[in-house]
Parts: C-alpha cells; sequence; structure tokens
C-alpha cells in the first residue's frame, strides 16, 4: 500500500512537458542543481540598423515592435522629433521592413497613421493567430492613454487600420495606467487573449514604482479585472516596457525584454550631455534592459537580476530613456536570432540597433572545467528521442541519463551508457549504448540528470 501510494504522489507530481521545448529560464522545471549553474547570456550587439532621420520621426522616436510575417518582418515605431505631453499631434506610427531582418528599409511614405492623438503615442500591433480569426482582424492592435483607456484597432493587411470598437478594451482611470507601451496577443499556450499593460504600485515604504499588470480575454472584447503581476523575492524596480511575448520555439514560455529604469540616477555631466546633443531634459537617467520569463498567470520568474543588455561604451548610451528594447525577438539565421533596440533616445543620432543571441540562448545551464549536474524534477514526455541545443570546449562534454521519478538510474539509460556528446550545435540527438530510442519510456514518470563540463546546454525536448 505505501508503495503504492508513493507511486501515485510521484506520478502525480510529474510534469507533462509533451514534446515541448524546455529553456534554463527559470527553475520551473529544476529538482536540484550540484557544480553548475543558471547563466544569463550577452547578446552580441551587430550595429545600427535603422536611423530615425525623417522629419516626423526624430529623437523621441520610441516604442517598436518587429513582427515576422510572409517570410519577411516588419517593425512598427512611434515617430517624434520634439518632447511634448503624452499624444501630441506631432505623433505618428510609422513602419519600415526587412526581408532579412538585418538590413531594414522604409517606403517613401512610411507613415500608416497621423492625426490619430492619443493612439499614435503607443501603438503596438501584433499578428493575431488564433484558429478562425477573421481576415479582416488578423492584425490587431492595441494603444492609449490614462485619459482614453486602451483601445483596440483591426487591419486586413497591417497597414490600413479602423478601430475595432468604440469603448475601450480597458477603462480609462485617474491615474497611473497605459503610460507605456502596452501589448497584447493571443496565447496558444493559455487559449486566451492577454494584455500586458502599464502601471504604478505604491509599496508600503510609500515609494511608487512603475509596474506591470495583466488582463485576459477570450474573444477580445470582454476583458478580466486586471491583477498587478508579481515578482517573487526580486527587489522593486522601475520596469519601464515589459515587452512579453511567447517566445516563437517554445510559445508556453512567455519571454520579457523589458527596459529598467533608474530615474535620477545621472552619469553624465552637463557639458558631456551638451557635446553629444542630448536634450536637456533626458540625461539625468540612466536605464538598461532585464530578462523577465513567465508561464501565463500573474507571476513573473527573474531568475537574473543582473543586466539582460548593458547599456555600453559611449557617453550617448548612458542618456534617459535609451536602451528601450523593441517588442518581440525574430529568427534571422540557422541559428540565429535578433532583437532591436532604441539606442540615443533624445539625441540627434536616435536609431535603432541590432542585437543577435544563440537560438534558445537567453540563458544556459552551465557547467566549468570541473563539471557539474543538474536533475529535473518527475516529467513525462511524448516522442522518442531527446535533442540538445549545446555547446561545449574541445576538452569539455555533456552526458544525460534518464531515471526514473525515484531517482533511480534506468537501465540503459545512465550516465556510463551515454556516448558523450562534444562539439556545438543548435540539434543534437542523445545517444546510449543501445541507440537513441527512448520511446519505450514515453508517458512515465521519469528525471532527467545533466552532466556537463566546460559546457552549457541552452534548451532541450523529445520529438
Amino acid at each position: 500500500m505505501t508503495a503504492a501510494l508513493s507511486c501515485s504522489a510521484l506520478w502525480s507530481q510529474a510534469a507533462e512537458i509533451g514534446s515541448r521545448r524546455e529553456l534554463f529560464v527559470d527553475r520551473h522545471l529544476v529538482h536540484s542543481i550540484s557544480g553548475a549553474e543558471l547563466r544569463l547570456a550577452t547578446p552580441g550587439f551587430e550595429g545600427a540598423v535603422l536611423p530615425l532621420d525623417r522629419p516626423h520621426e526624430g529623437k523621441f522616436s520610441g516604442y517598436f515592435t518587429v513582427i515576422a510575417h510572409d517570410g519577411g518582418f516588419r517593425m512598427y515605431y512611434r515617430g517624434l522629433p520634439a518632447a511634448g505631453a503624452d499624444g501630441s499631434d506631432n505623433e505618428t506610427t510609422c513602419y519600415a521592413e526587412s526581408r532579412d531582418g538585418i538590413v531594414w528599409t522604409k517606403p517613401a511614405d512610411n507613415v500608416i497613421l497621423r492625426g490619430l492623438a492619443p493612439y499614435s503615442h503607443n501603438f503596438t500591433p501584433f499578428l493575431d493567430t488564433r484558429p478562425g480569426v477573421p481576415a479582416a482582424e488578423r492584425w490587431k492592435a492595441v494603444a492609449g492613454t490614462v485619459k482614453t483607456g486602451l483601445a483596440a484597432f483591426v487591419s486586413e493587411d497591417g497597414l490600413r487600420w479602423r478601430r475595432f470598437m468604440e469603448e475601450p478594451l480597458l477603462p480609462p482611470v485617474k491615474t497611473g495606467r497605459y503610460d507605456s507601451q502596452n501589448l497584447a496577443f493571443w496565447s496558444e499556450a493559455e487559449r486566451q487573449y492577454v494584455c500586458y499593460f502599464r502601471n504604478f504600485k505604491r509599496l508600503p515604504d510609500g515609494k511608487s514604482y512603475r509596474w506591470v499588470s495583466r488582463s485576459v480575454s477570450r474573444d477580445f472584447r470582454k476583458w478580466s479585472e486586471p491583477v498587478e503581476m508579481e515578482f517573487g523575492a526580486a527587489p522593486p524596480e522601475h520596469l519601464y516596457t515589459n515587452q512579453t511575448s511567447p517566445y516563437f520555439r517554445a510559445p508556453h514560455i512567455y519571454i520579457g525584454i523589458a527596459a529598467r529604469f533608474l530615474p535620477g540616477r545621472q552619469v553624465l555631466s552637463e557639458v558631456e550631455a551638451r557635446s553629444i546633443g542630448a536634450d536637456p531634459g533626458y540625461f539625468k537617467d540612466a536605464s538598461d534592459a532585464v530578462l523577465l520569463t513567465t508561464r501565463g498567470g500573474a507571476a513573473y520568474e527573474r531568475e537574473f537580476l543582473e543586466s539582460f543588455l548593458r547599456p555600453g561604451l559611449g557617453m550617448e548610451n548612458w542618456t534617459s530613456r535609451t536602451n528601450y528594447p523593441a517588442l518581440n525577438l525574430v529568427r534571422t539565421g540557422p541559428s540565429e536570432m535578433s532583437l532591436y533596440v532604441n539606442r540615443n533616445y533624445g539625441q540627434p543620432t536616435a536609431h535603432v540597433a541590432r542585437y543577435s543571441l544563440r537560438l534558445d540562448g537567453f540563458a544556459s545551464l552551465h557547467a566549468g572545467y570541473a563539471g557539474g549536474e543538474l536533475i529535473t524534477r518527475p516529467i513525462r514526455f511524448a516522442g522518442s528521442r531527446l535533442e540538445l541545443n549545446y555547446s561545449t570546449s574541445a576538452a569539455g562534454g555533456v552526458r544525460v541519463e534518464l531515471q526514473d521519478a525515484s531517482g533511480r538510474p534506468i537501465p540503459g539509460f545512465t550516465l556510463e551508457d551515454c556516448r558523450e556528446i562534444i562539439g556545438d550545435q543548435i540539434e543534437r540527438i542523445v545517444e546510449w549504448k543501445s541507440g537513441a530510442d527512448a520511446g519505450a519510456l514515453a508517458g512515465r514518470a521519469i528525471r532527467i540528470r545533466f552532466a556537463l563540463k566546460d559546457a552549457d546546454v541552452y534548451s532541450w525536448r523529445f520529438r
């Protein structure tokens, strides 16, 4: 009886992962780590890709969104040549495009919305992937300020837009909401629309922080009462934008590369600010970007408190509201994905830069030369072969052991049976002495033991 109860308990605790890809960005599936760590990646700087040099664009252009579409890419953003109140008539919604995500061009007239104050202030589109969505509503967008509430727009082609309905999706309030880039998307994992938006949260110490709230909807018309997101034990910080979206290779995990804002953290002197042409009102703060993740619900994971994207060399990167990441990452090569960042905000040289990452490479399970290991909590998978995205040194390697739910090595799939994995590949099938087929274990509650030396594992899945 005791054994039966024990097995039942282990079975009920197993995470059903099917064939989905899992990343080392949180501890959702981690049971134990020894001699290893979850290590945050550093994106590679690839240079400027889009100058904001047209008269209707300028140094206060912002709130960028990048969308993969029809074999290419689109970029939407606010054009604003001079600072002013949010939602002014000087704001437009602009558009750029690229075939490869590396070289970007603008149409002769790249303004797709003008004279629509205040909605061009933070107009943020998305491509609606909900099954059965009408063609005329395939493109959607949210926009608005505290006075208007969060309004919805729809489009058939992503270029010509109309209001979805007259009343706002989320209502206007007296203060504290929508004062940033708000976003929405269809979540395949949650089977509903999800909206993440700006609010302000006052903590018991009396300090107020730029925060994130969330609301959900089944039909994009009626939305739930918003809830404030939680950040666990992470210290409160100003998150100016959240940029949360399903990761395209693991859509059950939402990745947010958020702009972290540090008001009053002045780096440049007035002389230095003048030397780079920084606006007098926009150099007395600093900002960088941090990595947020969530698997749905009202909680973010902040496994990494360190900066994901540092400002970098050059005085121009240390002014107010620069270094704000665009919404969405996109694949730009066989092993590469790109993110885009608004640089030199409030300066004549304002532009968008591109950064690159390895596919799945937000973070990794890392061990040094001495070696280390990670054991997962019990899982149940579908498929027959275990695939890794990994990198080792010439002296390093990775081995994998499959265990039963109680942690006992399964014969034929022990660490000693595993053929050492050496090299650097996005997709590598794990093999044991008997071969790569683990299909006989599909549906059972098992654990995975990763043992590595001078190596990184970025993701894994069964297929």
